[in-house]
């Protein structure tokens, strides 16, 4: 079997590596900033963990891999310009949008959208970095030298934000996971519930969005897309030709997880369909320090990344996947005083979607 190469050995290619193994794949998670020669063969397989990274000896070489799978689909997603003349293009609904241009102001902005105008860089930016919200009532301006870097967005009254993931293979063969219902705190994901019967009248529509640009781009892998709900209809907000932060509720509730569908994906497995075992929730770990206390919550599988703590950084996630509702319950309650305050509002949140 080919090897795999990931570009990228963040936690997301930790995770990739963990579920190549049971499947036989050998698979080499490479940093962003190694400046050095890689033994690469012409069957190996390569692929990506980010969108975006440095010029490297390494990443030099992986980018210019034959076999590097999805190679022009990264820049194009990336860059919030073309990911979104794409939506256009394929009559995807999304919020109104354009490039803010040289000579516009936010009075132009406020014309066009209305009172509360969100700016976006083009790339990069994520976790709620890299944006500004245009406020009329405040008199915010285009901050100097973002003309041309940003696009603006209408505000969306949505009423809560979903996530789908789905994988493709090289047929053109097709696989989602149940829609996801996605809690934010201060524009980083916080928790993850899926799947939810509420939502469940959205799933073949959102299927048919994602796999409408997963055929487009003649995509192999798995790919994210988080929309917001506004009644019945969804508009995407944003793509992620990888795996997910949304999708990592899989692990514990699915029998393949996200990070394995995109291993037998690249390396031209067999996919099948993904068997839902429990209804699961995924609480991010996000500038807290490691606790031990932890592994002792029944149900709790803790996934730590070893990085250091910092605040407003993903350092790792629990997933929670139980039959028994009560007790799923009892859980989060006695996880929830360990995290700190900044948790009360998205623990809250789970809790309340749990309660019958």
């Amino acid at each position: 079997m080919s090897r795999v190469w990931v570009l990228g050995a963040g936690q997301l290619g930790a995770m990739l590596k963990h579920a190549a193994q049971p499947l036989g794949v050998d698979l080499v998670a490479v940093d962003i900033e190694d400046d050095s020669h890689l033994n690469l063969a012409a069957e190996d397989m390569i692929t990506a963990e980010r969108e975006q990274w440095p010029t490297t000896e390494a990443t030099d070489q992986l980018a210019a891999h034959s076999n590097f799978v999805n190679r022009d689909v990264f820049g194009l997603v990336a860059d919030r310009v073309t990911q979104k003349q794409m939506l256009d293009r394929l009559q995807l609904p999304t919020a109104p949008w354009q490039l803010v241009e040289l000579g516009q102001s936010a009075k132009d902005l406020h014309k066009a959208y209305g009172e509360r105008v969100l700016l976006k860089q083009r790339s990069g930016g994520f976790d709620g970095r890299g944006q500004l919200w245009l406020q009329q009532d405040l008199g915010t301006s285009i901050p100097e030298g973002w003309h041309n870097k940003v696009i603006a967005e209408q505000a969306i009254g949505f009423d809560e934000e979903l996530s789908v993931v789905g994988v493709r293979n090289r047929a053109g063969e097709c696989f989602f996971y149940p829609l996801a219902l996605n809690h934010h705190q201060e524009g980083i994901l916080a928790v993850t519930i899926a799947p939810l019967d509420r939502v469940q009248h959205l799933q073949a529509k959102a299927e048919n969005m994602l796999a409408s640009i997963m055929d487009d781009l003649d995509y192999v892998g798995v790919m994210a897309m988080e929309c917001f709900r506004v009644g019945d209809e969804l508009l995407i907000n944003e793509l992620a030709p990888r795996v997910h932060n949304s999708g990592h509720w899989t692990q514990a509730g699915a029998s393949i997880s996200q990070f394995e569908y995109h291993v037998r994906a690249i390396a031209d497995l067999p996919l099948g369909p993904a068997v839902v075992k429990q209804q699961s929730v995924m609480v991010n770990l996000i500038g807290v320090d490691y606790d031990r206390r932890w592994l002792a919550i029944p149900g709790a599988e803790v996934f730590w990344y070893g990085k250091e703590v910092r605040p407003a950084r993903k350092v790792g996630h629990i997933n929670f996947a139980l039959a028994d509702r009560n007790q799923l319950i009892s859980s989060l309650q006695t996880l929830k005083p360990m995290l700190g305050e900044w948790y009360a509002g998205p623990m809250d949140w789970a809790l309340q979607e749990l309660v019958p």
